[in-house]
């Protein structure tokens, strides 16, 4: 239990680390593809000298690296399309509709893990399907980018039911070092095929290189690495129904740094803070009916 506590607690950190990405791909002028580019190479490298500090042992089976490097592809699409609806909408929209990774990770969970249906994941996710269609309804203007950051919640949700399987046999620097790379790997070469390399290839500016160095490092290598770590005694569910206060940090960041470009309307808000409330919501209704996981 004093585990779990712990676990949590460190979990929470890495959340407002989470909310502080979401400003970050804000500040940095690159469009979403590029800037998550720069940001999975620079994570991959600091992984790989986490590994070497920490002397542990790279090699992995084929099957295994290929399904660390297939989900290294998930990641980083979700990357792109979490940073394309900020830059095409809101902060705020975006975050808010990540929410959303609850629901999906609801059904995907006991689909890809075999694990019963708990029947108060699938309430939460009922809740939060009305605070989304609320947002929906109010925010008519920002139709793309919503739907944009609800696929990139999907993605978000699949990533971390897969990792959950994976963190039980791999050191969790192993996992995220083999996940940066594969997102890596799946940019450069869509790169490539799309020309973008020959036509145009974005240098960072002076900013943008701070900002890329932050994200990459911090928020990225020891956020990912750690949110993966602490599944050893978490389940995803968990993991994401905490992931969901990022919005709480994030928006409020987001309005304090950018001001009325942040301001939504006041539906906005209630359908937002419908879907919070599903987080504070469950913790006390599994510790009155508990359920596994």
């Amino acid at each position: 239990m004093e585990q779990y506590k712990k676990h949590l607690i460190h979990l929470h950190i890495i959340v407002f680390i989470y909310g502080f990405t979401a400003i970050l791909g804000r500040l940095i002028t690159l469009d979403a593809i590029s800037l998550v580019w720069y940001r999975m190479l620079i994570a991959f490298v600091t992984l790989g000298l986490m590994l070497l500090g920490l002397k542990k042992r790279i090699d992995v089976s084929p099957k295994s690296l290929m399904v660390m490097v297939g989900i290294g592809f998930i990641v980083a699409f979700h990357w792109i399309t979490f940073f394309h609806a900020i830059k095409i909408s809101t902060i705020s929209v975006a975050l808010g509709c990540l929410a959303s990774t609850t629901l999906f990770t609801s059904f995907l969970e006991p689909a890809i893990i075999r694990r019963r249906i708990s029947f108060l994941e699938v309430l939460t996710g009922v809740v939060i399907i009305i605070g989304l269609y609320i947002i929906f309804q109010f925010e008519p203007d920002h139709f793309l980018g919503i739907l944009i950051a609800l696929l990139s919640a999907f993605l978000a949700a699949l990533f971390t039911v897969l990792n959950k399987a994976l963190v039980k046999k791999h050191h969790p620097v192993t996992i995220s070092f083999y996940e940066m790379g594969g997102g890596f790997l799946a940019i450069t070469l869509f790169m490539l095929v799309s020309g973008s390399f020959n036509a145009y290839f974005p240098i960072p500016k002076e900013n943008d290189l701070i900002y890329l160095l932050l994200l990459g490092i911090v928020c990225t290598s020891y956020a990912f690495m750690a949110s993966v770590k602490v599944m050893k005694s978490l389940s995803a569910y968990t993991v994401v129904l905490t992931v969901n206060l990022e919005p709480v940090y994030g928006i409020l960041m987001a309005f304090f740094m950018f001001g009325d470009t942040e301001k939504m309307s006041p539906g906005f808000y209630l359908g937002t803070l419908i879907v919070l409330s599903a987080v504070f919501l469950f913790p006390v209704l599994r510790k009155k009916f508990p359920t596994r996981g």
